[in-house]
């Protein structure tokens, strides 16, 4: 069976126990390879070598920095049929998903950032011929960066890479329990000739290799993707040690549709951000609310379209939708829908798990689900539930929607269809969420700055505010 190493000092090692944790196939629900159950030691070890390493990769000009990056970024893409394999198997993804999202997003991501750091300007404030200020942005030290399960090697890449190319070097975690592409990425690190110590990935549980890996005295500056729970742990323990903290954390968010929008459009749209990624995205649309003028026919619309959806082999490119995480995610997720039940929710659509035939008879599969009946501020329409479930309900009013769409803790992201551009922009305003789409969804620009609201997170990443995050501002003052 494969042991997936950890990376540190520009080298593949065994955790220093000797220890593993399992790693499941979560469409098969067998174990496939093993996992370094790394403590406190391996993690003192990548910190050390980061932080030797910084001493000459913060001095690197950028153009080098820039060089090093996109060639790992063209071997990302030389890979990329092993990775979205890998990112299938490790996550239970449908392939096509893995193979149109995840992986050209990792490589883009790198190449993106690359390229930013040599377009970078910096202020310069004129004092009326008394002197002349001007900004340096320099990098920090040893980034902590963790990362998530639902979109592994898309979401790593995401803080490396600002990281890297501002002149940082990193330690990074992935998800113990989708670390395969990110013990891949290790091994095209070396095969690129990443300078040793510049990334090191360390593999392991969040009680106990993510929670040192955030308090360690020389992670100075940490950037966290995950559960709100996490994140507010992060923040008071790292509060006392005044350490820059980037937390992108939960969602519910509302998707909203107007009687006067592209009917079509609208329905598709919302299928997708209920259920893509098995619901396993932060930014899905998971609270849906329909203008009472065209509720039923929507309803009917999206019964209809959801009931077509396939849940299958993730292998299988006909599949729409793939097995959620894990055994415990599972029924974390068929959980809720019993609660929704017990509410007096009624399930439109789907509402159980799915058995496959074969090999994939223990997969962990869940049907797309529709709820209807439950009231706008119950516990399931203001707790994220992270799967392939989303909760139907009608309002009358703008001024009523919007009160409903804030009515939860969390404020990431939101979604209005409407025709009126005018009132598209009105109801944009008032939403409490980092991001709102108008007529579309998960359209992104890696330009812009994204983050939440509220229980949704603190801070933004995205173009030259991941930059700007991971280094501290200078101001230089020259008296004439």
């Amino acid at each position: 069976m494969e042991k997936i190493l950890n990376y540190i000092n520009g080298e593949l090692v065994e955790p220093i126990s000797g220890n593993y944790l399992h790693n499941y196939n979560p469409s098969n629900g067998q174990v496939y390879s093993l996992i370094p159950d790394s403590a406190k030691l391996d993690i003192d070890n990548a910190v050390s070598a980061a932080k030797e390493a910084f001493n000459t990769w913060s001095k690197t000009p950028k153009q080098e920095r820039s060089d090093v990056l996109m060639k790992l970024a063209d071997t990302i893409e030389q890979y990329s049929a092993e990775l979205i394999k890998a990112e299938s198997k490790d996550n239970g993804k449908p392939e096509v998903l893995a193979a149109h999202v995840d992986i050209p997003r990792a490589s883009l991501n790198i190449r993106f950032f690359a390229g930013a750091i040599l377009h970078e300007s910096s202020d310069m404030h004129e004092m009326d011929g008394v002197a002349i200020n001007y900004t340096l942005r320099q990098p920090v030290g040893v980034a902590a960066c963790i990362s998530p399960w639902n979109l592994p090697l898309y979401l790593l890449t995401w803080k490396i890479a600002p990281a890297l190319a501002s002149g940082n070097t990193v330690v990074a975690k992935p998800s113990e329990v989708t670390p395969m592409t990110a013990f891949i990425l290790s091994k095209i690190c070396i095969e690129v000739g990443l300078p040793k110590g510049v990334l090191n990935i360390v593999h392991g549980l969040g009680s106990k290799t993510g929670d040192h890996l955030t308090t360690h005295v020389d992670t100075p500056i940490i950037s966290f993707t995950g559960g709100t729970v996490t994140g507010k742990h992060i923040a008071k323990v790292t509060a006392p040690m005044f350490k820059k903290v980037s937390l992108e954390l939960g969602g519910k968010n509302p998707n909203i549709i107007f009687a006067d929008a592209d009917f079509d459009k609208a329905v598709s749209t919302a299928a997708r951000a209920a259920f893509t990624n098995q619901g396993q995205i932060c930014l899905c649309g998971s609270r849906l609310f329909v203008q009472e003028d065209i509720y039923e026919k929507f309803k009917i619309a999206l019964i209809e379209k959801t009931k077509k959806l396939k849940v299958g082999d993730p292998q299988d490119p006909t599949s729409n939708l793939g097995a959620v995480v894990s055994k415990e995610h599972m029924n974390k997720i068929l959980s809720k829908i019993k609660q929704a039940k017990e509410l007096g929710g009624e399930i439109l659509a789907g509402g159980g798990r799915v058995i496959l035939e074969g090999d994939l008879k223990s997969g962990y599969y869940i049907e797309p689900t529709i709820i209807e009946g439950l009231s706008f501020d119950c516990e399931i329409n203001k707790e994220e539930i992270f799967g392939p479930v989303v909760s139907l309900m009608s309002f009358k009013t703008e001024e009523e929607v919007v009160a409903m769409a804030n009515s939860t803790k969390y404020g990431l992201s939101a979604s209005i269809f409407t025709e009126n551009i005018s009132k598209g922009h009105r109801v944009a305003a008032k939403i409490d969420a980092g991001v709102v789409w108008i007529n579309t969804w998960l359209l992104r620009d890696l330009r812009i700055p994204f983050g939440g609201m509220k229980h949704s997170g603190v801070g933004r990443e995205g173009g030259f505010k991941s930059l700007e995050f991971f280094t501290e501002p200078k101001n230089i003052c020259v008296k004439t």
